[in-house]
């Protein structure tokens, strides 16, 4: 199948959630056409070849070393650009997706001239009806970013769609055309906020990110981070003031670390003590 969408999965040393992953994605194949493509980012743990053993007609990119999030799926989506790909939907590794979550995100990116992204309602895989992301705020004048409904039981004010500030980088679909018009994702953000970022560019290009609450999709929140909660926190807070600094003023990045210790605080209780104690926090 020449066009269409293609799905880049990113692995790094998670040959077990890759597997799982992939897995979903075959029944979702069944719903509806599209191509696989996981890029490994460099993987030392025997992924590869344990990915082509269970998934031998899965195309898979490998990279000789570990480029991070952004450096990895550009590479993808390079390969994609390669397969004809019109859409490229990139999908953490650490995710389950329902059987027929591709389909509403394309049909509100094709049917829309003017949306340029769309992104599903994620959930908890550990709490399946408690979200993760139901959308996304960003407020560049105080460097406030964050989740809508993280951490709270599914209903039905988190399932209308309509635009949102930023798609988070765990599944986002967007036009091969205007990803590339962009430049791909901003690989200065070491990690953490490349998926924001890359919300405000094509919001700046005039294109909204809207958010399809009929796609679902379960995540394994932090699963690189448990036990690093210090080292989470911070490299947020270093991806914000980056994203300020890019999309911002100085008196927001001002703002911003004047305000920090009353936010970590805060959130490193939600992490930690939340009611329904999502495995690692938000993510």
């Amino acid at each position: 199948m020449k066009g269409g969408l293609v799905v880049v999965v990113l692995n790094w040393n998670g040959a077990d959630d890759t597997i799982a992953c992939l897995r979903s994605l075959e029944a979702a194949l069944r719903e509806f056409d599209f191509r696989l493509l996981v890029v490994d980012n460099g993987s030392r743990d025997g992924s590869v070849g344990r990915i082509r053993m269970e998934f031998p007609d899965t195309d898979i990119l490998e990279l000789p070393s570990n480029l991070g999030y952004a450096g990895g799926n550009n590479a993808g989506f390079r390969r994609a650009e390669e397969m004809g790909a019109e859409e490229v939907l990139f999908l953490n590794n650490d995710t389950v997706v329902e059987s027929c979550f591709a389909l509403p995100l394309l049909t509100v990116l094709r049917g829309d001239s003017g949306v340029g992204a769309t992104v599903p309602k994620i959930f908890y895989m550990a709490h399946p009806s408690v979200i993760w992301y139901a959308g996304g705020e960003v407020n560049l004048r105080s460097g406030l970013v964050r989740h809508v409904g993280l951490r709270r039981k599914d209903g039905s004010q988190f399932s209308r769609s309509g635009n949102t500030g930023y798609a988070t980088g765990c599944c986002v679909c967007v036009r091969a055309s205007d990803f590339k018009a962009l430049g791909g994702f901003d690989e200065a953000f070491g990690m953490y906020g490349e998926d924001v970022d890359l919300s405000l560019r094509l919001r700046g290009m005039g294109l909204r990110v809207v958010f399809v609450p009929s796609s679902k999709v379960w995540h394994r929140v932090s699963r690189g981070f448990r036990g690093r909660l210090l080292r989470k926190l911070l490299l947020r807070s270093a991806s914000t003031v980056r994203l300020l600094r890019k999309h911002g003023s100085l008196f927001s990045v001002g703002l911003f670390l004047l305000l920090l210790p009353f936010r970590l605080i805060p959130a490193a209780g939600g992490m930690v003590f939340s009611k329904f104690r999502p495995e690692g926090g938000e993510g």
